[in-house]
């Protein structure tokens, strides 16, 4: 017995974490509310934005250049969205948006999904070239391609059209959705297409049977980004698109903004409104924006 209490006191004084320290319990608690409050406050500040924007779309310019720039408006103005709407044609260039951004994520799908697995698993003498050439995109600064783009689009004749900024929309969002698909690809076991292959499946139904379904984490990752990029893209839209009819939701915001008097109340409710899906999505789709970003970020 003696020596079964030795072997005990020895274990304990080897380990000490195995002692129950009060004080211990008391740092815990306390890091855990500073920790608390510290999150508190980012939210806050990350929040405020959104809180600023949205108290800014509902007043008057006298109260958004006076002394109630931060507080509640004084007078409730719904009618700054109904000005946006018709008077400041939102609605319209949302229309537009939404038709660019899903044209440039259902074009710009198709090509990387076919062109990556063309360059991972078709045995060809150029596929290591054509990858870097992709890479190299990623290299290439948006400014520098303005007026080569600007002059060749005028030549083609593609200006003021929604192809002027699908397109290179479209270019720019390769090389890296290129970079994200291939590395889901390689982690794909070629096993499961030489099963395929032997039960008698052509390279199209191997491709979208087999394939497709497995790699729709890696598509919902590039829809994420070119969603982003293509959403909330400017500087293309407001150089290849002058017409009122096509123009896109940033650029028709951006032109609301008047020489000698800009009501700013329905510029602010027309950048709610821009602003409104992409808050929808991420409530709706957090954790699936979260899992395929991490997803990308560990395969790419």
């Amino acid at each position: 017995m003696k020596g079964k209490k030795r072997e005990t006191n020895r274990f304990i004084t080897d380990n000490p974490s195995r002692i129950k320290n009060p004080s211990n319990k008391t740092f815990r608690n306390i890091s855990s509310i500073f920790i608390f409050a510290a999150l508190c406050i980012f939210a806050v500040i990350q929040l405020f934005p959104l809180y600023w924007l949205l108290t800014f779309s509902l007043k008057d310019n006298y109260e958004i250049f006076g002394g109630n720039v931060i507080g509640l408006p004084k007078v409730w103005r719904f009618s700054n969205y109904i000005k946006a709407l018709t008077a400041g044609k939102v609605m319209i260039y949302f229309t537009n948006s939404v038709i660019v951004t899903l044209s440039t994520i259902i074009i710009a799908s198709i090509l990387i999904c076919t062109s990556s697995y063309a360059i991972v698993r078709m045995k060809w003498k150029l596929s290591e070239t054509v990858f870097i050439y992709f890479l190299v995109g990623m290299m290439v600064p948006i400014h520098a391609t303005l007026l080569p783009l600007f002059m060749i689009l005028k030549k083609i004749g593609l200006l003021n059209s929604y192809f002027a900024v699908i397109i290179p929309y479209v270019a720019f969002a390769l090389p890296m959705g290129i970079l994200i698909m291939t590395g889901f690809l390689e982690g794909i076991p070629r096993e499961l297409e030489e099963a395929a292959c032997i039960d008698g499946c052509s390279i199209y139904r191997i491709f979208f049977n087999l394939i497709l379904p497995l790699i729709r984490p890696s598509i919902a990752t590039i829809a994420i980004f070119v969603y982003m990029n293509s959403w909330n893209e400017l500087m293309f839209a407001n150089t290849f698109i002058n017409s009122d009819r096509l123009k896109t939701l940033t650029v028709g915001i951006f032109s609301m903004v008047n020489e000698n008097e800009t009501e700013w109340g329905p510029i602010g409710a027309g950048l709610v409104i821009a602003t409104l899906p992409t808050i929808i999505m991420y409530i709706t789709f957090s954790g699936q924006f979260q899992q395929s970003l991490i997803m990308g970020a560990v395969k790419g």
